[in-house]
């Protein structure tokens, strides 16, 4: 998604038989295909910006199409257990024969190597063995999941997407393409480096829920407000911190040292006490205009409308979906809007900008192997 959304053209490869991430059930005003390119399906947006085919791969028809489009790609991202692709004749020795400048990116959990290498896995999964899970949660709980976003998103496909164009700026001096053997347990860890730093140390416990960052400082941690919201607060350098007690109403004089870790349950229980005395909003109109590091929890549903992200174009509308804008952000060559994903498309249509003629694609249809 990134990679398209910052301007690559991006051809995505599913099984025949793929179904949508929103199945065209849940659209029941949306027809199977209204054009060339298919109907849109908003609700899709890691398959924005980007068309699709389906090709059976387990046909030597459909693998001679992959490999023929691949002789002709800059890069090439597959996402199978370690030597599927091989199976298929699409392993990197055998697109990089054709090809020898093709950046040819894996994306795996577990990696090309490993006694795990093999074995399936989810993000929890990687974030348990990578050291990551056990410090996430609070004191007395059992780890948190934090969502799907450190291993899959972060420490996977985000430095699998940084690998890449890392690939692509080499090749520009050697002329040679590579592989970027990517694994989400390696990003993930990744990710850690300076907490394991930090524990390393001795600066960070093993006890979940007692550290500067993982709630078990009072000045960075989430509290209810009257009205069942949440205000999240992060005063962790001094001056952002004075600034929190003066907007809360509190004098230092009267409450434990901010670092002072045996006083930190009794500035935690007045903290509590009072931002528990005002609705959410009204915290944060109190903060707006101060250095505190202190901020509204906002859901999917009210940060695309908060003042800052409108000022700034952070999301934008596509077909009636408030979803990110493209990030980062370039001077010269700024990314377009995103268009929708879509669903039902042309295979004919797909394939004629890679160099496809209709009559190839016509055939490989009728044989099944393409839709």
């Amino acid at each position: 998604m990134v990679l398209a959304d910052l301007g690559a053209d991006v051809l995505r490869i599913d099984r025949p038989s793929s179904t949508p991430l929103v199945p065209d059930a849940a659209r029941p005003d949306q027809p199977e295909r209204d054009g060339p390119t298919g109907a849109p399906n908003p609700y899709d947006l890691l398959n924005r910006n980007r068309l699709g085919i389906g090709v059976d791969l387990r046909s030597p028809d459909g693998t001679a199409l992959v490999r023929s489009l691949a002789a002709s790609a800059d890069v090439v991202v597959e996402g199978y257990r370690p030597g599927v692709a091989e199976r298929f004749g699409l392993g990197p020795d055998d697109l990089l024969a054709d090809n020898p400048r093709l950046v040819y990116g894996r994306m795996t959990g577990w990696g090309q190597s490993g006694p795990l290498a093999p074995r399936a896995g989810h993000d929890l999964t990687y974030l348990a063995l990578a050291g990551v899970l056990a410090h996430v949660g609070r004191a007395d709980q059992p780890p948190t999941p934090p969502l799907n976003l450190v291993a899959d998103f972060g420490g996977g496909g985000m430095l699998l997407a940084m690998g890449v164009l890392a690939a692509l700026v080499e090749r520009a001096t050697s002329g040679a393409g590579q592989v970027v053997d990517a694994a989400m347990v390696d990003g993930a860890a990744l990710l850690m480096a300076p907490l394991f730093g930090a524990w390393a140390s001795g600066f960070w416990s093993a006890e979940r829920g007692t550290n500067l960052l993982d709630s078990g400082a009072p000045f960075y941690d989430c509290y209810r407000c009257a009205d069942g919201g949440w205000l999240a607060v992060a005063a962790i350098e001094a001056q952002f911190y004075a600034e929190l007690l003066d907007g809360l109403g509190l004098a230092a004089e009267d409450l434990p040292g901010q670092h002072d870790q045996a006083g930190w349950p009794q500035l935690r229980r007045r903290f509590t006490e009072v931002i528990a005395g005002r609705p959410r909003d009204e915290w944060a109109e109190l903060f707006a205009d101060r250095d505190a590091c202190v901020a509204p929890v906002l859901d999917m549903g009210e940060a695309p409308g908060h003042p800052h992200a409108v000022a700034r174009g952070a999301f934008v509308d596509v077909h009636g979906v408030p979803q990110p804008a493209a990030a980062p952000r370039f001077s010269r060559t700024p990314a377009a809007a995103p268009a929708p994903a879509r669903t039902g498309s042309d295979p004919a249509a797909v394939l004629r900008p890679w160099g496809v003629d209709g009559e190839r694609v016509s055939s490989l249809v009728a044989a099944g192997v393409l839709s």
